[in-house]
């Protein structure tokens, strides 16, 4: 059997910072990656699916400044975010948030900055094996090893130390964590319920110059046109004219329950089911640009993204956990729900808690490694849960409310950012501010959903 200090489950940001981090530390790292195939990448890696960005204070979450990155990573600088309602919008300038990177932010090649993660880990002495899956976990607590991973391929690897880190789909992670849970609870039933993750689908898609010019420093997101909690389209730029076009939306969602049906742009009322991805996107092309341009203008990029210029993958939007670390186990990144469907992505936060995990871990030390993620990203994953919860419920009516009152509250504080400053913008920005500052107030210490001490041992 294979022996290594430190084995880590997925190949992606966490995986690649916690080997990083451990390697550097003096820990023998190993990281197994079971490996998909891409348009835009030559031979397997990992689920790189691209996000929106990195915004400025992520750069400091994450601590890898763009400037470390090869040429070719960072696609475009961004300068604002723009938040479209059906009928109002409100531009953001500036995330209101200390940060030591100069601009709003940048756009990313997801695949090609998996890979520079993956040379960093490899450079500081980490071992990174692609195309073997990870079929089962033994853990003994007194054993030498204390973890055995059985590989699909019939071998095993031993490790003092399990750091899990394969993404939202959790597929070794729930099996691991039902292990320390309470009889009849299953780790499933807080991280996976189809009724609270979300599916993302996008395009790569070539936008003629004249509206490329329009967004090329801009993400953009619209709200209010498209049923579902936290369910929106968006448009993020690439270099070169292309752009990624596309949205978030729950999973099994049913037509029959929406409400006020025909406010929602996206919709048609001869639809039976919630349309597909790929349907909503020609109804926004369609929508924001058919007046001068027709569909055949904004072709799909062929050898980019997973598959003929398009990619699909799940997101998480359930509330991250605590990992039990007495076990000599961490989850990080997306597995430990890092991601979100509220702001697209949580790159910067996998980057981080796999750097812990994998530090901590080198120095014998994981029994830190809840408080130390709770005061490197607690911050930012309470404001995540926190901005879900505020707009649980919100019709086109209300994103309208909501956005034009944004507006307001910008151009008369003289601020560029929404949730920062005072306001001037009447009752709606009032209530708005106070219901985010009560919610955060209520979330403070519940947007944990699963402890450190509801873990047995």
């Amino acid at each position: 059997m294979e022996r290594v200090d430190v084995a880590i489950v997925g190949g992606g940001p966490a995986g690649t910072a916690a080997a990083h981090a451990a390697a550097e530390h003096g820990a023998d790292a190993l990281v197994l990656e079971k490996g998909v195939p891409r348009d835009d990448r030559e031979g397997l890696g990992p689920d790189s699916t691209d996000a929106a960005g990195i915004l400025d204070y992520w750069v400091d979450i994450m601590g890898i400044h763009p400037d470390e990155m090869p040429d070719g990573v960072v696609q475009n600088v961004l300068d604002r975010a723009e938040f479209r309602g059906p009928n109002t919008a409100c531009n953001l300038r500036s995330t209101g948030i200390d940060a030591s990177y100069d601009h709003f932010g940048y756009t990313f090649h997801r695949a090609r900055f998996d890979d520079f993660l993956r040379s960093r880990a490899e450079d500081a002495g980490a071992s990174y094996r692609v195309g073997v899956s990870v079929r089962g976990v033994e853990t003994d607590p007194r054993g030498h090893p204390r973890h055995t991973l059985s590989l699909a391929n019939g071998e095993e690897v031993g490790a003092d130390y399990l750091l899990l880190c394969d993404g939202p789909q959790r597929t070794v992670t729930m099996n691991v964590l039902d292990e320390y849970l309470p009889t009849g609870r299953k780790a499933s039933e807080v991280l996976a319920p189809p009724t609270a993750n979300h599916i993302a689908y996008q395009e790569y898609r070539k936008f003629p110059e004249e509206i490329y010019e329009q967004v090329q420093d801009a993400i953009v997101f619209w709200w209010g046109l498209m049923p579902g909690h936290t369910a929106y389209p968006w448009v993020f730029p690439n270099q070169d004219r292309v752009c990624r076009v596309g949205l978030t939306m729950p999973i099994g969602m049913d037509i029959d329950e929406v409400e006020d049906r025909e406010k929602y742009d996206l919709l048609n009322p001869q639809d039976e089911r919630i349309p597909q991805g790929g349907t909503y996107i020609e109804r926004l092309l369609e929508r924001e640009y058919g007046d001068e341009y027709e569909l055949s203008d904004f072709p799909k990029v062929e050898g980019a993204g997973k598959t003929k210029g398009t990619e699909t993958y799940p997101i998480s939007s359930t509330r991250p956990i605590d990992s039990p670390v007495d076990a000599g186990i961490a989850v990080c990144g997306g597995a430990m729900g890092t991601t979100s469907a509220f702001h697209e992505g949580g790159d910067h936060l996998a980057v981080r808690t796999g750097a812990i995990a994998g530090r901590l871990a080198a120095q014998g030390k994981l029994g830190h490694y809840n408080d130390e993620w709770h005061e490197a990203i607690g911050d930012e994953a309470l404001r995540n849960v926190s901005l879900a919860d505020l707009v649980r419920g919100y019709g086109p009516d209300d994103w309208d409310r909501v956005f034009d009152a944004g507006s307001k509250m910008l151009a008369e504080s003289g601020s560029d950012s929404m949730l920062s400053g005072r306001l001037n913008a009447g009752l709606t920005g009032v209530e708005l501010l106070a219901r985010y500052r009560l919610t955060r107030f209520r979330n403070r210490n519940t947007y944990v959903q699963l402890r450190a001490d509801e873990y047995s041992y």
